[in-house]
């Protein structure tokens, strides 16, 4: 009987270690695959640029995306007079 004990000691200490290793080399593996996809990545593309426009038009444009900001209840009431004036100013 202790020769079949030692026997099922020795498979679950090399079954542990086995498993041990093979989870250690995914993650490995793993974490290089995601810093090749990171390298590989394109760049992400560039604004655009700003239409040519009237300087009011652009204005009335911003003032219209503050107004939908603040019916959404993103900006309180100061925050959207301070805004505002930032750009009629």
């Amino acid at each position: 009987m202790p020769g079949l004990l030692r026997g099922v000691a020795r498979t679950a200490v090399i079954s542990g270690t086995a498993t041990a290793v093979s989870n250690r080399v995914s993650r490995r593996q793993a974490g290089r695959w995601a810093e090749q996809e990171a390298q590989q990545a394109p760049p992400p593309p560039p604004a655009p640029p700003p239409v040519p426009g009237d300087d009011m038009t652009l204005k009335m444009d911003q003032l219209k995306q503050l107004g939908d900001l603040k019916a959404q209840g993103v900006l309180t009431e100061e925050e959207f007079e301070a805004q505002k004036r930032r750009i009629l100013a």
